[in-house]
C-alpha cells in the first residue's frame, strides 16, 4: 500500500511550494542592498530593475516622440508609411535624430513588428559651479549635488558658460536614456 493518501500529497506540495516560496522571497530581497554611511547609519535601496528601453508596435509611434535607432535613442523628426505589397507588410520609414549626439539615423520596420522605445526622462538642475576641466557640479531640489556631467560642446555650452558668469541662477536640463545623460538645454532661473 502507498502513502498517496490526499493528505500525503498535500502535505508534499505544501512543503514544496513553501520551500519555493521561501526561495522566490530569497530571490527579492537579494535585490535590496544595503549602505553603511560613517557615521554608522545604515540605509537599505531597492532596484525595480526597470528596463532601458520597451517594445512598441512600429505603427503606433509619432513623430516628435522617441525610438531606438541602430542601439541609439533618437527623436522622431520624419516618419512615413508605405502601403502594403503584394505579398508583404506596410512598413514603416523613420528618420531620428540621436539626442545625445544629434547625428541623423534612419530605419525602415514593418509596420505590425515592434520596435524598442527608449525611457526617457528629463530633470532641472541648478548649476553651482563650473570647473576648470569643463565638469559642472549641479543641484536637484532635495539639495544633492552631483558633479559627473560636462559642460555640452557648442552654442549651448558657451551660452552655459556665458549665463553663468553673468547671473548665478542658471537651470540646466538633463536628459537621461539607456544609460546615458547629457545637458540639453538651460536657462535663466527666475526668483
Amino acid at each position: 500500500m502507498t502513502n498517496d493518501t490526499p493528505v500525503v500529497l498535500w502535505k508534499t506540495w505544501y512543503a514544496r511550494a513553501s520551500t519555493f516560496l521561501t526561495a522566490s522571497l530569497l530571490g527579492i530581497i537579494s535585490l535590496i542592498e544595503v549602505v553603511k554611511m560613517d557615521d554608522d547609519t545604515v540605509f537599505s535601496q531597492a532596484s525595480a530593475g526597470a528596463s532601458a528601453t520597451y517594445p512598441v508596435q512600429c505603427s503606433s509611434l509619432r513623430k516628435n516622440g522617441f525610438v531606438m535607432l541602430r542601439n541609439r535613442p533618437c527623436k522622431i523628426m520624419e516618419m512615413s508609411t508605405s502601403k502594403t505589397g503584394k505579398h508583404g507588410h506596410a512598413k514603416v520609414h523613420l528618420v531620428g535624430i540621436d539626442i545625445f549626439t544629434n547625428k541623423k539615423y534612419e530605419d525602415l520596420c514593418p509596420s505590425t513588428h515592434n520596435i524598442d522605445v527608449p525611457n526617457v526622462s528629463r530633470s532641472d538642475f541648478m548649476l553651482v559651479d563650473i570647473s576648470d576641466d569643463g565638469f559642472v557640479s549641479i543641484m536637484n531640489d532635495n539639495g544633492d549635488t552631483r558633479d559627473d556631467l560636462r559642460v555640452p560642446e557648442g552654442e549651448l555650452g558657451q551660452k552655459i558658460r556665458d549665463d553663468f558668469e553673468k547671473d548665478s541662477s542658471v537651470i540646466v536640463t538633463v536628459l537621461s536614456a539607456v544609460g546615458e545623460e547629457a545637458i540639453v538645454a538651460s536657462k535663466l532661473a527666475t526668483n
